[in-house]
C-alpha cells in the first residue's frame, strides 16, 4: 500500500468509492449518489499541509481515502479535524483502512492536530469497533439525529487525543 496526497485526477476514484456506501445507509448521511464535479471544491479547499486528503494505492489504483475536514470554523479549534475514511468494496479486511488511520493518528500531530473526531452512525457497528480498535473512544451520543429512509438514526461521535509531535 502507498499513501500519498490525493490529487485531482483521483477524484472520480475518491467518488466512486464514496458512492458505493450510499446504498447501505450505514456509512454516509448522502441520500443520493455525489457528482465528481460537486466534490472538486471539497478536494480543492483540503491544504495538504494542514487537512490534507489522502489516498491509499494497492496495483497502482486508489482502493481507499481519508480526509482530514474542519470540525468547527472557530480558532480555538484549529487542533481538532474531523477524519472520514473510505474504503473501496474489494479492498475490504485487507488492512487498508486500518494503516491509513495509523498513518493518519501518526502525522497528525505535524499537521497542528491534537484530536481526531469521527462520527459514526450507531447502527455501523463494524465501524464503531473499527475505531474503538484504533484507540478512539466514544465521546458523545446523538439520538435520532439522521433520517435514512424513514428510519430515525442515531449519531456517535468518536475521539482520540494525540499525542505532541516529537521534537528532532
Amino acid at each position: 500500500m502507498t499513501i500519498r496526497d490525493a490529487q485531482e485526477g483521483d477524484l472520480p476514484a475518491i467518488v466512486a468509492i464514496y458512492n458505493s456506501t450510499i446504498p447501505g445507509r450505514m456509512v454516509t448521511a448522502d441520500l443520493e449518489p455525489v457528482s465528481v464535479a460537486s466534490r472538486a471544491p471539497w478536494l480543492a479547499a483540503h491544504d495538504p499541509a494542514h487537512r490534507p486528503v489522502w489516498v491509499a494505492e494497492t496495483a497502482g489504483r486508489v482502493a481507499a481515502w481519508l480526509s482530514f475536514d474542519l470540525f468547527f470554523p472557530r480558532a480555538a479549534y484549529d487542533g481538532t479535524a474531523l477524519i472520514a475514511l473510505y474504503v473501496d468494496e474489494s479492498q475490504r479486511g485487507r488492512g487498508l483502512g486500518r494503516g491509513l488511520l495509523a498513518h493518519a493518528c501518526a502525522q497528525a500531530p505535524r499537521l497542528g492536530l491534537h484530536t481526531l473526531l469521527g462520527y459514526i452512525f450507531a447502527h455501523n457497528e463494524p465501524s464503531l469497533r473499527f475505531f474503538t480498535r484504533a484507540g478512539f473512544e466514544r465521546w458523545g451520543h446523538l439520538p435520532r439525529i439522521a433520517r435514512l429512509d424513514g428510519q430515525e438514526r442515531d449519531l456517535v461521535i468518536v475521539g482520540r487525543r494525540l499525542p505532541p509531535p516529537t521534537q528532532p
